[in-house]
C-alpha cells in the first residue's frame, strides 16, 4: 500500500483504512474508476455488455440466481461465452438460489457448454452461514459489487414492484481484489484449489483515482469486520451519515455509534423500505428506528417500490457499497463483501442518489425520479 494516497479523503479517513488493513488484510487499492447503478435495467445492461466483451474468463458469485427470465438470460449469455472458449465459473448459494427455483438443472446449458458451477454450502436445511456475496469479475479488470442478485424481481417484476438497489462497477486494482475473493470462495465450494495464476490478475493501468478497500466478513473471521468498518465511518463523521438498508436490526454498538453521532450534531439519516418482504424483520426494523428518533436520527421510507440498497455515505466523502445489511445476520452469520471507498466524487454521487438526484455524469447517467422519500422522524 502506497502512502500518501491519491485523494485527500483517504488521508482524512486513514485511521479507518488502517483498521481494515490490520483486521482484514484489506489492501488500499488505487487507480480505480467507479460507476454507480441504482436501477436494475441499467445494472444488468452493463453486466451483459461486460459478459459479451469477455476475452479470457468470467467469474460470477451470487447468493441468488433464480430460474426465471433474467436468470436464464444470464446463464444463456455465460453459455455462449463458454462455447467461444472463454473460461466461465459461477458460484451460487444453495439455499438462496433454491428459494427462487434455481437448482443444478437450471445451469445445464452452461455446464454442457463447458462452464463450471460451484454450489456454496449445499445443505439447504441450515439457514445460517450462507454466502450472501454478490460479485462479478470479467477478465480480471472489471468487477461488480453491490446489492443486486440475479432474478426478475431485481428488474422490478416481482410482487414488491419497482426495485431500488445500488451496485458499482469497478475498473482497476480493486477488481483484482474481488477476483481474489472469488477464487477463495471457489476453492472452498469446489475443492479445486486454483493456483491463482497471474493471468487471472492482469496489471493494467486505468484512468481512475478512487481509493478502494475490498472487505470480507463472515463467521470464519474473529471480528465483525464490515460492521467495524461501518462504526469507524460513523464515528469519523463530522457533518452527515446517510444509510440505506432493507433490514435494520443492529447490535448495541451500531446503535450507540448512530446515537452519539446524532447527539453530536451530525445529520444522521436512515432509509428503509415502505413495505416489508419479511414482515417480522420489518417490525423489528421499525422498532430499532423508533428508538433512534429520540436521539435526533431522521428516518425515511422509500415509497416508490422496494429499496434493497446496502450503502453508507459519510460527509459525502467516504462510504461503502456491498452485500452486508445492517443486521446481526450480515454481521455474524452470513459471508459478505463490501467495497469501502474514499473519494468525494463518489461520495457526492451516492449522497445525491440518496436524496433522489441522479448521480452526475460521466460516472453514471442513470436517473431516479426523486419520488418515494418520505420523512418519518
Amino acid at each position: 500500500m502506497r502512502w500518501p494516497a491519491t485523494t485527500p479523503e483517504a488521508e482524512e479517513f486513514r485511521d479507518g483504512i488502517f483498521l481494515l488493513l490490520r483486521n482484514n488484510r484489506a489492501c488500499l487499492t488505487e487507480g480505480n474508476r467507479v460507476d454507480i447503478y441504482i436501477r436494475g435495467k441499467d445494472r444488468f445492461d452493463v453486466l451483459f455488455a461486460a459478459i459479451r466483451g469477455a476475452r479470457h474468463h468470467i467469474n460470477l458469485e451470487y447468493f441468488v440466481v433464480n430460474d426465471d427470465d433474467l436468470g436464464r438470460a444470464v446463464v444463456h449469455a455465460l453459455a455462449e461465452k463458454a462455447r467461444q472458449g472463454v473460461e466461465v465459473r459461477l458460484i451460487f448459494d444453495a439455499m438462496g438460489s433454491r428459494a427462487g427455483g434455481g437448482s443444478r438443472e437450471a445451469f445445464e446449458e452452461l455446464t454442457n457448454a463447458g462452464g463450471k458451477i460451484g454450489v456454496f454450502f449445499p445443505s439447504i436445511y441450515r439457514v445460517n452461514y450462507r454466502n450472501h456475496r454478490k460479485i462479478a469479475v470479467i477478465d480480471g479488470t472489471v468487477g461488480f459489487i453491490g446489492g443486486f442478485n440475479i432474478g426478475d424481481e431485481y428488474l422490478g417484476k416481482g410482487p414488491l414492484g419497482r426495485w431500488r438497489d445500488t451496485a458499482v462497477r469497478i475498473t482497476g486494482e480493486a477488481a483484482r481484489m474481488l477476483q481474489l475473493r472469488f477464487f477463495l470462495d471457489w476453492n472452498y465450494a469446489t475443492g479445486e484449489y486454483s493456483s491463482l495464476e497471474a493471468r487471472y490478475f492482469p496489471d493494467r493501468s486505468v484512468p481512475g483515482t478512487t481509493p478502494i478497500q475490498i472487505v470480507s466478513g463472515g463467521p470464519d473471521t474473529r471480528w465483525n469486520l464490515i460492521k467495524e468498518g461501518y462504526i469507524k465511518l460513523i464515528n469519523s463523521a463530522r457533518q452527515s451519515v446517510y444509510i440505506q438498508t432493507p433490514y435494520f436490526i443492529p447490535d448495541e454498538s451500531v446503535v450507540d455509534a448512530l446515537r452519539l453521532a446524532a447527539f453530536s450534531g451530525v445529520d444522521v439519516r436512515i432509509m428503509i423500505p415502505c413495505r416489508p418482504d419479511h414482515p417480522s424483520v420489518y417490525r423489528a426494523t421499525l422498532s430499532f428506528i423508533g428508538d433512534l428518533l429520540d436521539a435526533g436520527v431522521r428516518a425515511y421510507t422509500y415509497d416508490d417500490g422496494f429499496i434493497h440498497a446496502k450503502t453508507i455515505v459519510v460527509d459525502r466523502k467516504a462510504g461503502s457499497v456491498g452485500s452486508a445489511n445492517r443486521d446481526v445476520r450480515s454481521f455474524r452469520l452470513n459471508f459478505e463483501v463490501n467495497a469501502f471507498f474514499y473519494d468525494a466524487a463518489v461520495g457526492a454521487d451516492l449522497a445525491r442518489a440518496f436524496e433522489g438526484i441522479s448521480p452526475s455524469p460521466p460516472r453514471s447517467r442513470r436517473k431516479t425520479t426523486g419520488r418515494g422519500l418520505r420523512g418519518s422522524g
